[in-house]
């Protein structure tokens, strides 16, 4: 079968196309013919071999979430059958073979049951965002219906999950963008407003879209540029979770006490075993309502990997990145 293998870490060019031995579903396994998988930024970190959460062992076929049909199943698996439409949800920690192939075994409880509205690169849209999107939110930010979300950064895979979910939560959301494009696919998600980025210069501008009042909760993408500015805006006793962040930043920790604020961050990785199956239910939950549609933004055939992994690192694109399997 073809599959993407790393037999060295490092950028891009480590990603080769190539012929693998086919996969076979062992004990409590399933094997999936694949037609679409996602591409999310660990994956990028993964294959510099440097990422603290994962550094698999040489070689490896990266890729964590995909959808496809299953093509068969192991023994004592029985919340799948061969022939169902499926989407697998993040393979960090499997030792089993990644999503970027046409085929992937992996444990019978990451598979799950796509609704047949779903696409398969919707499906293949899952995953990481989707379970990031629902720990940020109710998990770590515990956010309630009627509450004020502000999306510091909602254009990406995961921002317009998050969009779409705390407004079928009941909350008013506010989603920033810095391009056009990027700004309608927040607005098509949901957002009640879609601005800019939020600087120093339009804290009061953000504030007036909301009475005068900063958000209850801010999830942010950028916290290493924007984390001062979100202590400025956030409600007193609100609730920052960082969900993305790519440096060091000095911020005046008595802005946080004014606020009284909470300064919380995610890492799906570090998830307990039983908030990963409440994120499961739960997205599987507003996924089947129709509350949750994935937006894709760029999608591409699997051999060209490589050029995906380039635009993730230079932050070019919106919506979800997505490779295309024949």
């Amino acid at each position: 079968m073809k599959s993407i293998q790393v037999t060295q870490f490092g950028g891009p060019e480590k990603l080769v196309f190539t012929d693998v031995k086919d996969v076979v579903a062992e004990k409590g396994e399933v094997c999936v013919r694949l037609y679409a998988a996602g591409v999310n930024p660990s994956d990028t970190y993964t294959l510099s071999g440097t990422y603290a959460f994962s550094i698999p062992q040489l070689p490896y076929t990266p890729g964590l979430d995909g959808a496809g049909v299953v093509e068969a199943i192991g023994e004592e698996v029985t919340n799948v059958h061969v022939g169902d439409r499926v989407f697998i949800a993040s393979l960090m920690g499997s030792k089993n073979t990644g999503t970027f192939a046409q085929k992937v075994v992996c444990d019978a409880t990451l598979v799950h049951p796509l609704p047949s509205h779903v696409s398969f690169e919707q499906g293949a849209a899952l995953g990481v965002p989707a379970l990031t999107a629902y720990r940020a939110l109710f998990q770590r930010a515990c956010l309630k219906p009627g509450q004020t979300v502000l999306i510091h950064g909602a254009s990406g895979g995961v921002g317009l999950q998050v969009v779409q979910m705390a407004k079928s939560h009941g909350a008013k959301v506010i989603g920033t963008a810095s391009k056009p494009e990027g700004k309608k696919m927040v607005q098509q998600a949901g957002a009640d407003f879609v601005t800019d980025h939020v600087t120093e210069a339009t804290i009061e501008d953000v504030l007036a879209l909301m009475d005068g009042n900063g958000p209850d909760v801010i999830i942010e993408f950028l916290a290493n540029k924007n984390l001062e500015t979100d202590l400025k805006l956030i409600a007193p006793f609100g609730k920052i979770v960082i969900v993305g962040n790519r440096g060091s930043i000095d911020i005046n920790p008595r802005l946080a006490m004014q606020k009284e604020c909470d300064i919380l961050a995610t890492a799906l990785w570090n998830a307990p075993k039983d908030e990963y199956e409440q994120s499961i239910h739960g997205v599987i939950g507003m996924l089947t309502s129709g509350a949750l549609r994935p937006i894709i933004g760029t999608t591409l055939p699997l051999q060209q990997v490589s050029q995906g992994f380039e635009q993730l690192e230079k932050g070019i694109g919106n919506g979800k990145l997505v490779l295309i399997i024949d």
